[in-house]
């Protein structure tokens, strides 16, 4: 159980990141007919989006909420048991690394962003990873909406990138305010997990100490069980 524990809980190498990636690349065939149809997380940035929502949000969410989301209408068939569990062990190590660096070293926090190259200058791709944050949020849309404003307005520049607001970022002109709005989101992230853990923390019951409802028995008195024998040898033992 210990080391299960312990594989479960580190971080994925670059191997194993780009395993997973291919997995969710290449887990629809080309073939497939996906008109109108939710293909689900197409690659390890909108997982990471997601999981970051997920991990970030007001309460826990399962593998039986979030997995559907994964795999959209397309969920694969599995060879073996063995295939879905090491697929399975990639994307649960993902979600555990993000979820210890929010909430250790949440100045660390980095998104899986995208990269692309264009005439020799390399430009920050945010889309994918804001539309599996957005999947995220929606898994629990009704508690997300309890944060009001803050919330709203924080996930602002997130939303900007995704079909929600008609990728609203993309109609600025100015590549300068869009760098902006991708770099506020990574400390929006930050916040957001911020929020939701201090509620989270102040919703939790604080366990009282148990308290003897009746009068105490001494060690030497016939034991309030009907057994006859004296405390000291009876329930006290």
């Amino acid at each position: 159980m210990k080391q299960a524990l312990a594989e479960l809980s580190t971080p994925l190498n670059e191997e194993e990141m780009e395993r997973l990636d291919n997995f969710l690349l290449d887990r629809i065939d080309d073939e497939t007919d996906t008109e109108g149809k939710d293909e689900g997380v197409l690659n390890v940035s909108e997982l990471d989006g997601l999981f970051t929502a997920i991990v970030s949000g007001p309460e826990l969410v399962q593998p039986s909420q979030w997995l559907p989301a994964v795999w959209g209408d397309f969920e694969p068939i599995w060879e073996s048991e063995k295939d879905f569990e090491d697929i399975f062990t990639l994307m649960m190590r993902q979600m555990n690394g993000i979820s210890s660096t929010l909430m250790e070293q949440p100045e660390t926090f980095e998104p899986i962003f995208m990269e692309r190259q264009i005439k020799g200058k390399t430009y920050t791709i945010v889309d994918e990873w804001c539309e599996g944050y957005r999947r995220g949020v929606t898994l629990t849309k009704n508690l997300w909406s309890a944060g009001g404003d803050e919330i709203a307005e924080l996930l602002v520049p997130i939303l900007s990138f995704t079909a929600t607001t008609n990728w609203l970022a993309h109609n600025l002109n100015d590549e300068g305010e869009v760098e902006i709005i991708q770099k506020t989101i990574v400390l929006n992230t930050r916040d957001i997990h911020a929020y939701w853990l201090e509620r989270r923390e102040e919703q939790t019951p604080v366990a009282e100490p148990l308290r003897q409802s009746g009068p105490k028995v001494g060690r030497n008195a016939p034991c309030p069980c009907g057994s006859g024998r004296k405390f000291k040898k009876c329930c006290l033992h």
